[in-house]
């Protein structure tokens, strides 16, 4: 008869799996802490995440004695962000493998690059999502990007005491990074470092997009999660969880083809409450603005020896007028091209032209600066 305490294949398997999700949690338990993300919220496989952007007008304060205090008015619109979904995950290593390379080969080492696949899953959703944020600014070094971001938070949340935290490519920063004093930490495959330049926590991954920083304040973010262990799901399938439930594992042997399987299932994602709280800044100086396309035609004017112009597109600034020039001009002019010696066009009356004649339209500004340019063959009404 087997002694009760007898270690079994089950018992190691359980221990490998119980490893895999301590790993998993400490890891993101890390990043929530980096983060400063205190909410975190377990929902329904299918269930819609929102964001939310509140708008109003505070009432004027002065009151007369006696009077009614008026009622400032706001309201709060959701943004919908989509539903959450239980993502799952196999793999399974043959009877061959392991007897070549061993188990811990085999099995541990590529469940553990699984895990890292899984988290980078994670990150990547989650920094796709901070780029979508309405905030904008701009900064000619990144240093100066940082600091326009942080700027454009105190602003929007009216706190000069918000925590801020800041996502950006380390190539971005790499060269201050090698010569600065600065305490490197990591969490769930990230590095980060607090107070960093006194502005807040930045975190640094190659997820994020070079030459761009994304910035919210810690309290705007929120974690959604499908508990790994509820959600109905222990009434069919076994899965081992920790005790955050963000992510389960299951091992199983494999009979019939001689593989030992792996399957992940894990429902995650990192959000924010107002989309116009998350700012992106661009690192570098603003482009350098390019000369807009006009669509122009010419028919037959009116009388012999004119033509009729139209313009496809509307005006970029009501404010605006156009200049024109007979010849192909059209490729040589360039943004901001002073056209003040040329002759003006009020947009609907005939010009002077020959059949053949090229004819180059500009939009300008009240400086002369042209906006846009567009040419076209000319088509003049012919004598009789």
């Amino acid at each position: 008869m087997a002694d009760n305490n007898l270690i079994t294949k089950s018992d190691l398997a359980r221990v490998r799996e119980i490893e895999f999700v301590s790993s998993f949690g400490k890891s993101i338990a890390k990043l929530m802490e980096a983060l400063g993300t205190t909410r975190k919220i377990p929902k329904q496989a299918g269930a819609a995440l929102k964001a939310y952007k509140t708008t109003g007008t505070l009432a004027e304060g002065t009151v007369g004695e006696g009077e009614t205090i008026p009622l400032s008015k706001y309201k709060t619109e959701a943004v919908l962000l989509g539903e959450i979904t239980l993502k799952k995950w196999r793999k399974a290593t043959t009877a061959e493998a392991v007897i070549d390379r061993g188990y811990d080969q085999a099995v541990d080492a590529t469940t553990a690059e699984m895990l890292k696949d899984v988290q980078k899953t994670i990150r990547k959703d989650f920094f796709d999502f901070l780029g979508t944020g309405t905030g904008r600014t701009r900064g000619d070094t990144f240093q100066a990007a940082l600091a326009q971001a942080w700027g454009q938070l105190q602003v929007f949340f009216d706190d000069d005491g918000v925590a801020c935290v800041y996502f950006m490519n380390p190539l971005d920063v790499a060269d201050y990074l090698a010569t600065a004093p600065i305490t490197m930490q990591t969490a769930f495959g990230m590095s980060y470092a607090e107070n960093f330049l006194g502005l807040g926590t930045v975190i640094f991954n190659g997820s994020v997009p070079k030459g761009k920083i994304y910035a919210t304040a810690k309290d705007n973010l929120v974690l959604y999660y499908i508990p790994v262990g509820g959600a109905n799901l222990d009434e069919i399938f076994t899965f081992t969880a920790d005790d955050t439930g963000y992510i389960g594992i299951h091992e199983q042997a494999d009979y019939t083809n001689m593989t030992s399987g792996d399957t992940v299932v894990c429902g995650m994602k990192l959000l924010a409450d107002k989309m116009d709280g998350i700012v992106v800044a661009d690192i570098g100086p603003a482009p350098a603005p390019t000369i807009g396309k006009l669509t122009v035609s010419s028919g037959e004017g009116t009388s012999e020896g004119k033509t009729k112009l139209t313009v496809t597109e509307g005006k970029l600034d009501a404010a605006n007028g156009y200049k024109y020039h007979l010849g192909d001009h059209a490729d040589d002019v360039v943004y901001g091209q002073n056209v003040r010696s040329w002759t003006a066009w009020d947009g609907s009356a005939d010009i002077d032209a020959a059949t053949g004649q090229t004819l180059t339209l500009v939009e300008c500004d009240k400086e002369y600066k042209a906006v846009a340019v567009g040419s076209c063959s000319v088509t003049a009404k012919a004598g009789e």
